[in-house]
């Protein structure tokens, strides 16, 4: 199980939101490469990176702290990256810039086209992110409800060759009421590609919650708000994550 920490990037700083809501952001660092130093420093495994500016304007905003990041961390740990990915030209300008796997949201929703194209031109680097509320998908940084049921879209994405899915529980996410279990088991269940679970966890029960059901498939999980506040002590967290892998018995 890998926790993996978020840096959420706005106007080149690191920073959280509550509920998607631009408006209600707490900048937590001026120094988005720092940051990620620290987590590498506490013993992260994997990084996720979002450009929040271009997860809104749909296309890249902050590919200047996001290079920054990567000339940290390049080579060290994989690097996943969404917000503001639309076309395969940023694709393959940030596969090239170092990122190991892109993150396509409101555009794999909106047009499957791009998606196919993608995994197809980049295979085993495209990851599909998932935001949903009551099973259904939004888009548009969470602006937009949608008709679309989560698991049946996990297992068309899953056919295109999609590498894994993040799954976000929009209802929870910085909102620090813990990860929803049940419907991030339901996907993983439902498919045979891996899930990153998203959006809630806020403390090592939740570490422990998710533990007890990774064998149905979800490989990791992603935290924000919690490591920065101090409601989660990342490098405890990992430690824990490790202790309770199948692997490790």
């Amino acid at each position: 199980m890998l926790i993996i920490p978020a840096i959420d990037l706005k106007d080149g700083h690191c920073v959280r939101l509550k509920q998607g809501d631009m408006e209600e952001s707490t900048v937590f660092s001026d120094d988005p490469a720092a940051m990620a130093r620290h987590w590498l420093d506490q013993g992260c495994k994997r990084l996720h990176l979002v450009d929040l500016n271009g997860a809104f304007a749909g296309k890249p905003v902050n590919e200047g702290a996001v290079k920054s990041i990567l000339s940290e961390v390049a080579g060290e740990v994989p690097v996943q990256l969404g917000g503001g990915i639309r076309d395969l030209d940023t694709v393959e300008r940030y596969v090239d810039d170092g990122i190991d796997y892109v993150i396509l949201g409101t555009a794999a929703v909106k047009n499957p086209g791009f998606l196919h194209e993608a995994c197809y031109a980049f295979p085993g680097q495209v990851i599909v992110g998932l935001d949903a509320k009551d099973g259904k998908v939004a888009v548009d940084g969470w602006s937009k409800m949608t008709g679309h049921d989560v698991i049946d879209i996990g297992k068309k994405y899953e056919d295109y060759g999609v590498e894994s899915i993040v799954y976000t529980d929009i209802g929870r996410d910085g909102m620090m009421t813990g990860v929803n279990i049940e419907a991030t088991v339901a996907l993983a269940e439902a498919l045979t590609i891996p899930v990153i679970a998203s959006g809630g966890l806020t403390n090592l029960d939740g570490v422990r919650a998710l533990c007890d059901v990774q064998e149905s498939g979800i490989m990791g999980t992603i935290t924000g708000r919690a490591i920065y506040e101090g409601t989660l002590d990342f490098a405890k967290a990992q430690a824990l994550a490790d202790e309770l892998s199948p692997y490790a018995r």
